[in-house]
């Protein structure tokens, strides 16, 4: 681990505060959607009979299809998109396949093991997230980035104790499985979310949501088809059901939408650090909907979870020479970021050379959000 320089670290504060700014701003925004998708994901729970966690994704999935796809087309044109799907298709496939059994498995994990397990173990993708971004991001860590995760960990470990100490847990039903279920969902969760920085590292935000929309939409509706097919026809579609659905589609579009110009931007470490507010979040919607006291033990662990944050981003992290070459990246075909029009073999065209746009991929110097 490299050493730790405060006048730099301040300097850098200062010189680059706005954009901290929007990045705890853009990181704070998924948080409320996570908030928001929990409370509208109970109060469906509480007016269905059954329960349909694949159709409620299936229609985000197809929601970012519809959107994204259509633009993608229209901003790269037919080919660019094309060759890029030819060479990096097992990515995205991956991408999706790890998102939608993220969604499944963290789902049925809460059914089954109680609400402390729940949110001690989710906390698991923080690590891995980490782990991965060293080897695929070459992200360079230092004691103070540690310092960092361990303070917003400190900060979680307090909403958890007032939870707690709220009486809001409830017993487990399946403690072992139910375990097991949030262990493979929040794997699933880390490898989905580094996937989706590696790859928006090199292709535009909105071509990488329209490919996550198309195959999480196949895998997704496959799965729905074999798992939910007698419930759907159970289902009684009220106008509160139709309402709750619709919104909790549109907020995780939001999410889906917004996330990868915070992995471009900052990092999905940072993004996994800023979603442990959450369930600060959803104790101010128990507030207002519930009636529910917010004690001052909340209100420390948000501010800890808050100052992990700063300190994680105004140290800067050593600049790698280069992401990890893995198949289907270790040329750069049209469209990709920083990839120079014609140069589809590779080369600059003037020495011969390899054109490498992504070398020094800073998680503090990202490519531009308009990318």
């Amino acid at each position: 681990m490299a050493s730790f320089d405060p006048r730099a670290a301040l300097q850098a504060l200062r010189s680059d505060w706005k954009k901290y700014v929007l990045i705890l701003a853009l990181g704070q925004l998924l948080s409320l959607c996570i908030t928001s998708t929990s409370v509208l994901s109970n109060k469906l729970a509480e007016r269905q009979t059954v329960t349909t966690p694949n159709f409620q994704s299936f229609l985000v999935y197809a929601l970012l299809l519809a959107v994204y796809m259509p633009l993608t087309l229209a901003r790269l044109g037919p080919r660019k998109v094309w060759l890029n799907i030819k060479k990096r298709y097992y990515w995205y496939i991956f991408m999706a396949l790890v998102d939608v059994e993220g969604n499944y498995f963290v789902i049925k994990a809460y059914s089954y093991t109680s609400l402390l397990s729940c949110m001690l173990l989710d906390t698991w993708t923080l690590p891995c997230v980490m782990l991965l971004a060293y080897f695929l991001m070459r992200a360079r860590y230092k004691w103070t980035h540690i310092l960092s995760v361990l303070i917003c960990l400190g900060g979680m470990g307090l909403l958890i104790k007032g939870d707690m100490d709220a009486g809001k847990n409830y017993p487990a039903r399946d403690a072992v499985r139910g375990d097991i279920f949030m262990l493979i969902g929040a794997t699933c969760y880390a490898l989905s979310n580094t996937t989706e920085e590696f790859i928006v590292r090199h292709r535009p935000q909105y071509e990488t949501v329209a490919w996550l929309g198309f195959f999480g939409t196949v895998i997704n509706g496959v799965q729905m088809a074999i798992i939910e097919h007698d419930s759907l026809r159970q289902m009684t579609w009220t106008r509160e059901i139709v309402g709750f659905t619709v919104g909790f589609d549109l907020v995780m579009f939001v999410l889906y939408s917004v996330a990868p110009f915070l992995f471009r931007l900052s990092s999905a470490t940072f993004y996994n650090l800023s979603i442990l507010t959450s369930d600060f979040y959803g104790l101010i919607f128990a507030k207002y909907m519930f009636h529910n006291s917010i004690t001052p033990i909340y209100a420390g662990a948000f501010v800890m979870i808050v100052v992990g944050l700063l300190v994680y981003y105004v140290i800067p992290q050593a600049t790698p020479e280069h992401m990890a070459r893995i198949p289907g990246f270790h040329t750069p075909i049209p469209g990709d970021v920083g990839f120079i029009e014609g140069d589809v073999d590779g080369t600059d065209g003037d020495d011969g050379s390899e054109l490498d746009p992504y070398s020094k991929p800073s998680t503090r110097d990202a490519v531009s959000i308009s990318a």
